[in-house]
Order: structure tokens, then sequence, then C-alpha cells
């Protein structure tokens, strides 16, 4: 091969081979190759999943920062996204308005039980419909896409008549009952979800374990449960997230008694007025928007942890369910 001090090595064998090179080298760079996509399609992918996240993000980004603002800052039409001063006394006080202590309990617990025992019952239902053989089960199925279908509105009038009449209402139990029996909110969508799951794998798996003398019970227990962890954290954090945002029937048959964290929300100005009331003519304890930022962001911040944490499990599972969340 021929160098530069090869005394045979003329000028022009440089300007014949260094446009090569260099178209090459934007050839490379443009298109990509087998090991590395290019740089073109790099920067259209990231551009466009930056885009994405932020449009997701701009509403969490939005509130965050607007609740550390004082009162000065929200008025100063100069200041956007970085605060004078950092003013946690908003949190001080949407903490008490929401009396965060007490209703988080208590929404973990209306929002945890249900969404257990939902997963639960739905399990029990898909793994009927996908192994059993009965009659009108196509009937059946029918129905419960339609139960899906109908909005809840419909059916809340009965459903309050019926709690009524069985002195439910004012208790958690009509939160309780209906996801025990596969009628929690959204359970078609799981019991669908666990269907086409245990529809997946091989059915040979629950016979090899019959012939070894395992029951009905013992098979779903032992073989179908632990192949279906997917199915079971998404129905259950999509569960949890359902009933945690519920306030329209939570408010209607237990609200009088038991106060959630959203529902708090819900009435977060008549709440603050009661406990920080404004004298007439001042505006000393006046709400404004901060407060009510720092109010919201409580409020969505255990939902946002826990994802954090179930974040690769929640990842895995929706993958494998092949589902995409709302």
């Amino acid at each position: 091969m021929r160098t530069l001090k090869d005394k045979k090595f003329k000028l022009s064998d440089i300007i014949k081979y260094k446009p090569i090179r260099v178209s090459a080298i934007k050839k490379k760079l443009l298109y990509g190759s087998r090991e590395k996509s290019s740089i073109l399609k790099q920067v259209l992918v990231y551009g466009l999943l930056i885009g994405i996240g932020f449009v997701y993000m701009y509403p969490l980004l939005y509130m965050a920062v607007n609740s550390l603002m004082s009162t000065s800052d929200i008025l100063n039409p100069t200041v956007r996204w970085i605060p004078s001063s950092l003013n946690f006394r908003n949190y001080v006080i949407a903490f008490k308005v929401l009396d965060v202590g007490k209703s988080l309990t208590m929404s973990i617990v209306m929002s945890g039980v249900p969404a257990i025992l939902q997963t639960i019952s739905c399990s029990i239902i898909g793994y009927g419909f996908a192994r059993f053989e009965f009659p009108l089960k196509n009937l059946w199925l029918i129905l419960l896409v339609a139960a899906f279908i109908i909005p809840s509105q419909v059916t809340i009038i009965p459903k309050y008549i019926l709690f009524e009449t069985y002195k439910m209402n004012n208790t958690p139990l009509p939160s309780f009952l209906p996801a025990v029996l596969g009628q929690g909110i959204k359970s078609s969508i799981f019991i669908l979800i666990f269907l086409q799951f245990f529809r997946s794998y091989p059915k040979v798996l629950d016979e090899a374990a019959e012939i070894d003398g395992a029951g009905k019970l013992e098979v779903f227990i032992r073989i179908a449960l632990p192949m279906s962890i997917p199915a079971i954290v998404v129905a259950f954090l999509f569960s949890f997230v359902w009933y945690w945002n519920e306030t329209y029937l939570s408010g209607l048959f237990f609200g009088k008694v038991i106060q959630t964290l959203p529902m708090r929300l819900q009435n977060f100005v008549d709440n603050y007025n009661i406990l920080y009331p404004t004298p007439p003519g001042s505006t000393a304890n006046k709400l404004n928007e901060s407060v009510r930022m720092a109010g919201t962001m409580l409020t969505i911040v255990p939902l946002c942890v826990m994802y954090f944490i179930l974040q690769k499990q929640f990842v895995e599972s929706v993958d494998k369910t092949g589902i995409t969340g709302e």
C-alpha cells in the first residue's frame, strides 16, 4: 500500500480518493450502518420523544412551580417559571386543609382494598371463561362487554336504592361488595385481560397438574396465578388508580362519613374558608392559586411515588399483557 513517503505517490491520488472518503462518511452519518442508526434518525426520534414527554410533563411542572410561588410572584407577570423565593408555606396550608394525615389513610384503604378484591375476583372469572365450558358462555361474554359500554350514570339510581334498602350507604360496603363480585370500576376490562392471558399459555400445563392429582382450585392457585403475575400487576395498578380518582360515586355512597384525598380536594375551597376565614373587606387570608396547586400536588404525589416504585414491573407487565394504559 502506498504512503506519503512513497516517491511514486502523487498529489492527484489524494485529490482522487478524498471525495470518496468524505462521501462515505456523509453516507454513514445520514443513513447509518448495520451496527448504528444514523445521526438524522436519532435526532428525529429523540426530538419526537422529548416533545411528547414535554407535553405530558408540562402540567406537572406547571403545578410544581406555581405551588412554590408567593402571592407577589403570581401577580408579577415577569415571573413565570422561576419563583423569586421558594414559598413552602403553601404546602403547610394545603396539608392542613386536606387533613392529609387522615384522608391519605382513608384513600389508601378505600383504593387498595377494592383493588385487591377486584383483582382476585376478575382473575377467577377470567380463568373460568378461559378454561371451562358452560351453557350460554358466549352470551355471558357479550353481557360482560355490554356492562362496560353502559355508562355508570344509567345504573347509579338502582344501585343507590339497592344499597339504601340494605342499609349499606355511608359504609365502605358499596365499594367493597361490587369488587368482590367482579362488578367494580371497569371490571370488564380486567376480566378480558385475564381471559386473554389464561388463553395464551398452554392448557397442557393444567392437564399435567391434574394427572398428578391436583384439583381445579389447586391448578388455578399453583399453576395459573403464578404465571399471570403480569396481568395481576396491570389489573391492580389500574384498579387502584381508578378507585383513587373516583369521587362521584364515593361522594354519593359514603361521602358523608369517609373523606378521601381527592374528595377533600374537590371541596378544597370550602374547607379552606372554614379553616382560614377572610374578614370582611380584607384580603389577608384570601385563597390564591399557589395554595390550590399545592393541594393538587399533595393529591397526586402518592400515585407518582407508587408508579416510580413499580415502574419496572408495570412496564414489563403492560408489554407482556399487550395492552396500553390511560
